[in-house]
């Protein structure tokens, strides 16, 4: 890792944002990530995630996303118990490359599993799972971490672009939710095109609930840089 570190901070540096797949956190040499003209994020989808993904982007892009998101999944209640090692055989069965796959947690029944690119795309599209019907959860990017204050950017103020990142999950889904009434706004069911303002709260069922706090400024691209507190 350390090897290809130097090539990834010049391509940032050089104006782009680059990332890596997932690696050991204890590899990443965090000496060379300093200076004024880059900036990195790291993220494991855990708080004390043991493989993450490194993000590096030039300074002058306010925020880039982590590129990591977990997802609660559930086998359907009858069949025989799953350990972390079954779940771990079933998904390799799906042919999802290791380097797309984080760290597995077990949850009460369910697992959580941090996933990158077409690995996460293939777990948000399951139904089944060793031949077992299973529920399949977005729960964000960051798991176990209840109330969390972030600023994200956004093109605009729409329920569906500001729930969507500020939950950490597809507009296309957060959508979904919308459509089957499972998204409110201040207590109303909301629209994809009702705008959020500051004091407003919006929540979604399964993934909780969004204060937004504050426009923090607008970018030089016209986007907006919000403050939310994310409950989940």
């Amino acid at each position: 890792m350390n090897t290809a570190l130097p090539t990834l901070i010049a391509q940032a540096r050089g104006g782009r944002v680059v990332r890596t797949p997932f690696l050991n956190g204890d590899d990443i040499d965090r000496r060379l990530l300093g200076g004024d003209d880059l900036q990195h994020k790291i993220a494991g989808g855990f708080p004390d995630a043991r493989r993450v993904v490194l993000t590096l982007y030039p300074a002058h892009i306010p925020e880039v996303d982590s590129g990591v998101a977990v997802y609660r999944v559930t086998p359907e209640p009858g069949g025989p118990g799953w350990d972390l090692q079954d779940l771990g055989v079933h998904l390799k069965r799906l042919g999802l490359k290791d380097e797309q796959l984080g760290d597995v947690r077990e949850e009460r029944g369910a697992f959580l599993v941090a996933a990158t690119g077409k690995a996460a795309q293939t777990l948000a599209d399951l139904t089944e799972l060793g031949g077992r019907p299973v529920d399949v959860e977005p729960v964000g990017e960051s798991a176990g971490r209840g109330s969390k204050v972030r600023e994200v950017v956004v093109p605009s103020m729409r329920v569906d672009v500001v729930g969507a990142k500020g939950f950490g999950v597809s507009r296309a889904y957060f959508q979904q939710g919308i459509d089957g009434g499972k998204v409110r706004l201040n207590g109303s069911p909301a629209r994809a095109s009702s705008e959020i303002r500051e004091g407003d709260s919006l929540s979604a069922e399964g993934l909780g609930r969004i204060d937004f706090k504050r426009v923090v400024n607008e970018t030089r691209r016209g986007n907006f840089k919000v403050e939310l507190d994310v409950h989940k």
